[in-house]
């Protein structure tokens, strides 16, 4: 009996991992291209040139700013939108940038984290990072205390601020896999 029930558990566990590796396949297959690089995805057509602006409404969402579900983030302006199926702005909100700027391009949120204390010693919460330049994480932040005041510019910081209550809509909008479109 007790060689059968040693075969019994032997066979389980060999049904079991091959589930597993093919459910691991599975999701991998699944992971959107670009998915942990820091490099700007290949195919990014945003152009270096800045994006054309709408004079008479300077919230709008600039033009070449890409197409689809996506955050945009615009390094002149200091300014995020959130964009919608068929290109509608959920929202838009002023931020305050670290010292460092990820170049204009296309990229995928690669990572998240809930509560942490940024490279600047603040405490921060619902972080998602996008990209690194020269090992420097790029992402947006809310500070604990809700302020986003200006880094010191000595330092290298590419936590891009903001308040918690645009932070809040940004963890919710911008889950593992959410373009980043960055312009200037």
């Amino acid at each position: 009996m007790v060689r059968s029930s040693s075969g019994i558990v032997a066979g389980l566990t060999a049904a079991a991992l091959a589930a597993i590796g093919f459910l691991a396949y599975q999701a991998s297959a699944d992971v959107p291209g670009g998915l942990g690089s820091s490099r700007p995805d290949k195919s990014s057509t945003t152009a270096a040139a800045k994006a054309p602006r709408d004079k008479q409404h300077p919230t709008a969402l600039p033009a070449a700013s890409g197409t689809g579900r996506r955050v945009v983030y615009s390094v002149d302006d200091d300014r995020v939108w959130l964009v919608g199926s068929g290109d509608r702005v959920k929202r838009t909100f002023k931020v305050t940038p670290g010292t460092v700027d990820p170049t204009p391009a296309a990229y995928v949120v690669t990572s998240r984290s809930g509560k942490i204390t940024g490279s600047d010693g603040v405490a921060v919460e619902h972080v998602v990072r996008f990209t690194n330049v020269s090992g420097i994480a790029i992402g947006f932040s809310a500070a604990l205390n809700d302020t986003t005041t200006a880094p010191t510019p000595s330092k290298k910081l590419g936590g891009i601020r903001e308040s918690r209550e645009d932070g809040t809509a940004m963890w919710e909008f911008a889950t593992i896999g959410t373009r980043v479109t960055v312009i200037k």
